[in-house]
């Protein structure tokens, strides 16, 4: 959270829609710190990652959307510049940057070319293109964004642009989704 308000790019030019899908951890408590900057999307019930993301873009206000997962961190010039390209590439329907893996204790474990390796986020959308592909696919449980890119390259004539600076910090630990068999 701190690092998407101490962002580079002006505060009241975005949004930060956190979706807290039924967790039983202290969430909830660290998100009263920040109630006052945030909107807040509570889940009743664990309704998983892809419908969650689906009630995140729905609320969204904005033209863009960019994900950003809750074990993750991003640079603080993150959504400044991956505004600033998509702004001034039209062309393209969407912009990813590459990333860090980290470990828990926050040291860079590889640099990761976001084309070679991608990952869900780290990837600024037009949001009208992720209406018109259908957003999430809610039958997805993991690896959601492969399934989405895949219809976004079958609907609309889609085009992404890599960014390759390294503004998102990928977490890696033993309970990542990605390593849950």
């Amino acid at each position: 959270m701190r690092s998407l308000i101490d962002q580079s790019f002006d505060f009241k030019n975005y949004e930060i829609i956190v979706v807290d899908d039924g967790s039983n951890d202290s969430t909830e408590l660290v998100l009263k710190a920040f109630v006052n900057d945030i909107v807040l999307i509570k889940n009743n019930k664990k309704i998983g990652l892809s419908k969650s993301l689906n009630k995140a873009i729905k609320a969204s206000k904005g033209k863009y959307f960019l994900r950003v997962d809750s074990d993750d961190y991003v640079n603080r010039d993150y959504i400044k510049f991956l505004y600033e390209t998509i702004t001034r590439n039209p062309e393209y329907n969407a912009v990813c940057c590459d990333y860090y893996l980290v470990d828990n204790k926050e040291n860079i474990l590889k640099k990761c070319n976001s084309e070679k390796f991608p990952i869900g986020c780290g990837i600024i959308f037009k949001k009208k293109d992720l209406v018109k592909a259908g957003m999430y696919s809610s039958k997805i449980k993991i690896y959601e964004e492969v399934d989405l890119m895949k219809r976004l390259k079958t609907n609309i004539k889609f085009s992404m642009l890599r960014l390759p600076i390294p503004l998102y910090r990928y977490r890696m630990h033993s309970t990542n989704m990605t390593k849950n068999k």
